[in-house]
């Protein structure tokens, strides 16, 4: 059967990179100068220099080694002011490389314990700011010498994710090492003492913005001694003592703003807070259970302050803060940002609010109570994010893009999104923003707003937009990255596009079939995201029969028996195995069937595959296989290399499995038993029972399969037997009286037909008269029930008042509608050879009437010229002068009626398709 598919913002003050100054442009250079090439090298070093800050640093690197000029101008200071290092394997060897160049680094971002480890090496004495996430790993020990070697840090912020090793020790050291911090965040630290937080008091004092966010415990007493502070966020930390904490927190003299979001803070807390708070003018309290029982809260009644909770307008709110009452409250974060001349104060404010806004979305979107505010999500949450996504703090904006592509899914684990929430991104133009922001030079954004957008185009809708707003070049050029992470995003969202038909060709021509199969030669190892992604993406595009072609021309054949060979990832695996099945479903319409059983390792690999302890490899090496069976030789080099074995040992482990892994077992053997001598190995081997118990599987494509190979097998006689001798009639006869499907129906019949034409008779005689006469008996039972079912079966297609019109006239007229009555469409795709063919015409000489009518049912099936294959079944029945046959049989006295009735419409196939052939028609058939 065929298979199926299985879905530039610059920063502002001291570390902005000035714009470059041009040279002015005199009269005499306005006339157009010829010349046969472009010297890059003579450009203006201001040029250069611009155009090397749009370069991420590999690029920057490349350009640099140019030439002798462009190396010392790629070593300028104001290009290495920030480094971003999350996507780079960034240790002591690569710190000592870059430490030359680092003299004047001010700003850090890194990823993990490693690159923490390795930041000391940099020897960037003048750093200013550093932010760490995946810092789970970071001890005590790597951040106080961090802060030990960077006395001049202002900033320091590590997370979301929880520094679950980090102590109020290394607080301590940071606060007497680092007298100029103004800014310290960190997330999940289990306790924060009373000392750690008064030595950040006395040794800090230009310190303002102090967050302890996710943490188990704070000291609520020491935090009110920190008097600098003008904003404070304890968002997700639990056990704070409210009234200790409203004792000393309403006393801080500067305090502007608090974020207690996700805390168990109540209304009461809250109304004493802004009543009795003179300096506080923000406090944030989202998605506080407690607050929310109060649904008639509101903080109209004190007047100058903001409160932002699940039960108010955020834009209304944040609009109080400015004077102007014409703007509209939701473009309120624009009206900011456009100002011309900004309020110092106000300044200040609303970068704080956008960080710690951004912060708690995306806490809120991971969590498992997500669900419960879809009304918040819908009617300001994705707005407030694509707002947020148009900030000028890089983390700002890639946490807000993270958190969209993270609010709309439903289920990670089976890829559903909530459909409402991602078409309220799609109505507010998140989808154009997010093109916008994935073109961006930064790598880190580049990876979010990919992850966004392939997240989103789960929904058809949203990925038809996708695909209009020219998202499918933009994740095509992705895809081509360097830069892994981003690399790996852009991967998912051509996999989710690749699902939609209309969207297949326009990825192959972006240039996402190259890009794809590159990536798994970029990155063959230790890379699993990577690598499932791109072979997920290639399997959907190989279920295409242009785009299959695409996929073998640039090597994808290679690249994905090399992944499903070496890759020890199984979702890189299964996918590899999907990706190959699918390259195999296209029959004759292309060679890739042969090209894949030609590529050295492919079959050998996916027979080993089909032993995976992962059910999902299985079931895809399973598919494969029984694709690629179709074409000879690729079915005997299955054979050759275990494949009767592996295949039956499958069928008999997965009984209790899921239908997928069933359906394809019982495929694959039904594709090998296409041979005789597999079918015979199969039958020694012991693949009869197992096939027989999933034939009686309650899954209609189940049926269909284990139904075929059966009937496969039982073309030969000891096969029959073994049927037989096994419970198989029982079980045969089961389908063909009640199975949904008509296909299983009527495969069950032919293999019954096939094991009760006389032929198995010598071999149940073999053994002592005794058994021979038990053997005797108990077949005769099981042929009497076995013909007596194929005959209900056939009754079904007979209707009465046709078939008799039909018994008196052989006007086509007449038999077109018996023809049209009796056809199973599906039936169409099955090819016999030329034995079976004949099987079926000397049948119709059976002394049993009943295998007359079947044999005669089948011959029509395998004619009606809307079959896939009907001309080749007529050319064997030609060439072979069955013809003759045929006119006897339908002139026999003792033919039954629908037996010649089926006959007539058979020589009437044979001479349409004679017809065809003799006007130099050109016919083209696909084995599925």
């Amino acid at each position: 059967m065929s298979r199926r598919v299985r879905q530039r913002v610059e920063e502002k003050g001291k570390n902005k990179v000035d714009s470059p100054s041009y040279p002015v442009i005199g009269d005499e250079d306005l006339a157009p100068k010829v010349q046969e090439y472009a010297d890059w090298t003579s450009l203006p070093y201001d040029t250069v220099l611009y155009l090397f800050t749009r370069l991420n640093y590999r690029d920057r690197a490349c350009l640099a080694s140019t030439c002798r000029t462009w190396r010392s101008l790629g070593a300028s200071s104001c290009l290495w002011s920030s480094l971003d290092l999350r996507a780079h394997k960034f240790d002591l060897s690569m710190a000592a490389s870059l430490a030359t160049r680092c003299a004047d680094l001010q700003k850090i971002r890194f990823r993990g314990v490693d690159s923490a480890d390795a930041i000391i090496h940099l020897k960037a004495r003048t750093l200013l700011e550093i932010s760490g996430d995946y810092c789970r790993k970071i001890t005590d020990a790597t951040l106080s010498m961090i802060a030990a070697r960077h006395e001049a840090l202002e900033s320091l912020q590590l997370g979301p994710d929880f520094c679950e090793k980090i102590t109020s020790d290394a607080i301590r050291v940071i606060a007497f090492c680092c007298p100029k911090l103004k800014k310290l965040r960190v997330s999940g630290m289990r306790d924060v003492s009373s000392e750690a937080i008064e030595s950040l008091a006395k040794h800090c004092p230009q310190l303002s913005d102090l967050g302890f966010l996710d943490c188990l415990n704070i000291n609520e007493e020491a935090l009110g001694k920190v008097v600098s502070l003008r904003y404070l966020s304890v968002a997700g930390t639990s056990n704070i003592k409210w009234k200790v904490a409203l004792d000393n927190w309403e006393k801080l003299p500067k305090l502007t703003g608090l974020d207690v979001s996700r805390t168990t803070i109540d209304h009461i807390a809250v109304s004493r807070l802004l009543k009795s708070s003179q300096s506080l003018k923000v406090l944030c309290a989202l998605n506080c259970p407690y607050l929310e029982e109060d649904k008639s809260y509101s903080s109209n009644r004190f007047k100058g302050k903001v409160l932002l909770a699940i039960f108010t307008d955020t834009f209304d709110e944040l609009a109080s803060i400015f004077a102007d009452n014409s703007k509209k409250p939701k473009d309120i974060f624009s009206y900011w940002r456009d100002l011309i001349r900004k309020d110092k104060s106000t300044d200040e404010i609303m970068l704080w609010i956008e960080w710690i806004i951004s912060h708690t979305l995306l806490r809120i979107a991971e969590s498992s109570n997500s669900q419960g505010l879809n009304d918040f999500w819908l009617n300001q949450g994705a707005t407030l994010l694509l707002s947020l996504m148009q900030s000028a703090q890089e983390d700002v904006q890639e946490r807000a893009a993270t958190g969209l592509a993270t609010f709309i899914v439903v289920d990670d684990e089976n890829a559903s999104i909530d459909c409402g929430r991602a078409e309220a991104v799609m109505r507010d133009g998140g989808i154009r923003l997010l093109l916008e922001l994935a073109k961006s030079w930064r790598e880190g954004l580049q990876s979010e707003a990919a992850k966004a957008i392939a997240n989103l185009s789960v929904n058809a809708k949203v990925a038809k937009a996708v695909a209009e707003e020219g998202g499918i070049s933009v994740l095509a050029d992705l895809a081509k990255s360097m830069n892994r992470l981003v690399a790996e995003e852009a991967a998912g969202g051509l996999w989710n596009l690749s699902v939609g038909e209309e969207h297949k060709n326009a990825i192959a021509q972006a240039g996402g079939v190259n890009a794809l199969v590159d990536l798994i030669f970029r990155w063959p190892n230790g890379c699993d995201g990577v690598l499932e992604r791109a072979a997920g993406a290639l399997a959907n595009l190989a279920a295409d029969d242009k785009c299959s072609t695409e996929v073998a021309r640039a090597g994808g054949v290679h690249a994905l028996v090399m992944l499903a060979r070496n890759c020890k990832y199984e979702g890189a695996q299964e996918q590899a195995a999907r990706a190959l099945a699918n390259l195999a479903a296209h029959g004759d319409s292309n060679d890739n069937n042969a090209a894949v059983g030609q590529e050295a390792g492919a079959l050998e690999g996916l027979v080993q595959l089909t032993q995976s302890p992962h059910e999902g490899v299985k079931q895809e090496a399973a598919g494969a296989l029984w694709n690629l069976a179709f074409d000879d030789k690729n079915r005997e080099s299955i054979a050759a290399f275990g494949g009767v074995e592996a295949l039956v040992a499958l069928a008999k482990s997965c009984s209790n499995a899921s239908t997928g892994l069933q359906e394809r077992a019982a495929g694959a053997l039904w594709g090998l038993s296409v041979s005789e001598a597999n079918s015979i190995a199969i039958g020694h081997g012991g693949g009869i029972p197992p096939l027989i118990t999933l034939a009686l599987s309650e899954a209609e494509d189940v049926h269909e399969t284990a139904a075929g190979a059966l009937w496969n097998l039982a073309f030969n006689p000891g096969n029959a037997l073994r049927i037989v001798e096994e419970g198989g009639v029982v079980a045969l006869v089961h389908l063909c009286s009640s199975s949904v499907s008509k296909m299983a129906r009527f495969m069950a019949a032919l293999a019954l037909a096939y094991m009760f034409d006389g032929r198995m008779d010598e071999y149940a005689m073999i053994g002592t008269s005794s058994e021979s006469t038990s053997k005797s008996v108990a077949l005769n039972s099981a042929r009497t029930l076995a013909l007596e079912h194929v005959k209900a079966f056939i009754s079904t297609f007979m209707e009465h008042q046709i078939f008799s019109a039909g018994a008196l006239s052989s006007a086509p007229s007449m038999l077109a509608q018996v023809s049209e009555k009796a056809r199973i469409p599906e039936a169409g795709h099955l090819r016999c050879s030329g034995s079976e063919i004949g099987r079926f015409v000397t049948m119709l000489r059976n002394p049993c009437l009943t295998l007359r009518s079947c044999a005669a049912f089948a011959l029509l099936q395998f004619t009606i010229p809307e079959g896939r294959h009907a001309m080749h079944h007529a050319s064997l029945m030609q060439n072979a002068g069955e013809a003759r046959g045929l006119r006897s049989a339908a002139a026999a006295a003792k033919m039954p009626r629908e037996a010649k009735i089926f006959v007539k419409i058979v020589l009437r196939n044979l001479e349409h398709h004679q017809a065809e052939s003799s006007k130099g028609k050109k016919v083209s058939y696909n084995r599925i």
